[in-house]
């Protein structure tokens, strides 16, 4: 185990999975040179041009290749930088990419990842700081990833790496920097099984991406009031491990849901309302979600630091559910 940052652990991965199957490619903007992110840093020295491709700036285009490439064998890592970026890409992954295995009867497999990074950083405005999960979750064919922490980013991508299915594979921008202990060896972690990031028994915390740190923050802060938080990261988003979130409701008697997009019609939305279908008589107090104003994310730091929903969000939405 070495202490890594997120950025290193999926670069690492993306290495591993190169060496292990020569199938596998990246291609997008700037991957050459590192990415945008450093997530592809040294690959292109270590794999050449055929196997690191930069291509133009057309994120529809780009996501043709990889869509190609998998039908016909290959096992493509496309990279979009910024998650905005793939509204332009969307008839390719919606149309193509998500129901191509199904409309010829499972003849063809998709073994394509898509990355991208998602959320606020820096003040980077409107049409760079998106959390748009939601969208691909709704839609059939397509397997959607978001990690949290370095060890599950490494193991979630090997995994999507290897699956013959679409995934679209989601980092954070604010997760990048963030480190912790990670096998050097390969390691698969399954999709579609969630992870209790901290056991509690009196509120059940359902966090993704970088709010699962901040609900870990809360959870802090909440134990000197008596209120043990136990927060799950469901790593997968579709499919989803419904079956550890209901369990845990169960236990606690209460919910809340937290992430950084808007909050209407976010994926907390769809967890709210499993919770109610499936653990609806063991509620104690309303499901409370958190989550991002419904408007577009402001260029001003002060603006935005009001805007990000956070620890403190996730503090006072639990305290709601005992008043």
């Amino acid at each position: 185990m070495t202490v890594k940052t997120m950025t290193a652990a999926i670069n690492e991965a993306i290495d591993q999975e190169m060496g292990r199957d020569d199938r596998v490619f990246v291609a997008g903007e700037d991957v050459r040179v590192g990415g945008p992110f450093g997530t592809e840093a040294g690959l292109h020295a270590k794999y050449g041009d055929k196997r690191i491709v930069n291509t133009a700036i057309s994120e529809l285009a780009l996501t043709g290749i990889g869509v190609g490439a998998a039908a016909v064998g290959l096992r493509p890592i496309i990279e979009i930088m910024i998650m905005d970026f793939v509204s332009v890409a969307m008839d390719q992954i919606v149309n193509q990419m998500a129901k191509m295995k199904y409309m010829l009867g499972g003849q063809a497999r998709l073994p394509i990842v898509v990355t991208t990074h998602a959320g606020i950083d820096s003040s980077s405005a409107a049409q760079h700081s998106g959390s748009l999960e939601a969208w691909f979750c709704h839609v059939p064919g397509l397997k959607v990833v978001m990690p949290s922490n370095a060890y599950d980013a490494k193991g979630l991508l090997t995994a999507a790496i290897q699956d013959d299915n679409p995934v679209i594979y989601i980092s954070n921008k604010r997760c990048m920097q963030t480190s912790s202990e990670v096998p050097d060896e390969s390691y698969a972690l399954p999709l579609g099984v969630a992870d209790v990031k901290r056991v509690g028994s009196d509120v059940t915390v359902v966090a993704i991406g970088r709010l699962v740190l901040d609900a870990l923050t809360a959870a802090e802060e909440l134990a000197k009031e008596g209120i043990n938080l136990e927060v799950i990261d469901p790593r997968t988003l579709s499919p989803m491990d419904t079956t550890t979130i209901v369990k845990s409701v169960q236990k606690t008697n209460r919910a809340v849901v937290a992430h950084e997009a808007v909050r209407n019609c976010g994926i907390g939305a769809e967890i709210a309302a499993t919770i109610a279908d499936e653990a609806f008589d063991f509620l104690d107090a309303p499901v409370k979600r958190v989550g991002a104003p419904f408007t577009p994310v402001p260029f001003a730091p002060l603006l935005e630091k009001q805007y990000l929903p956070g620890a403190q969000d996730i503090v006072a939405a639990v305290r709601s559910l005992y008043h």
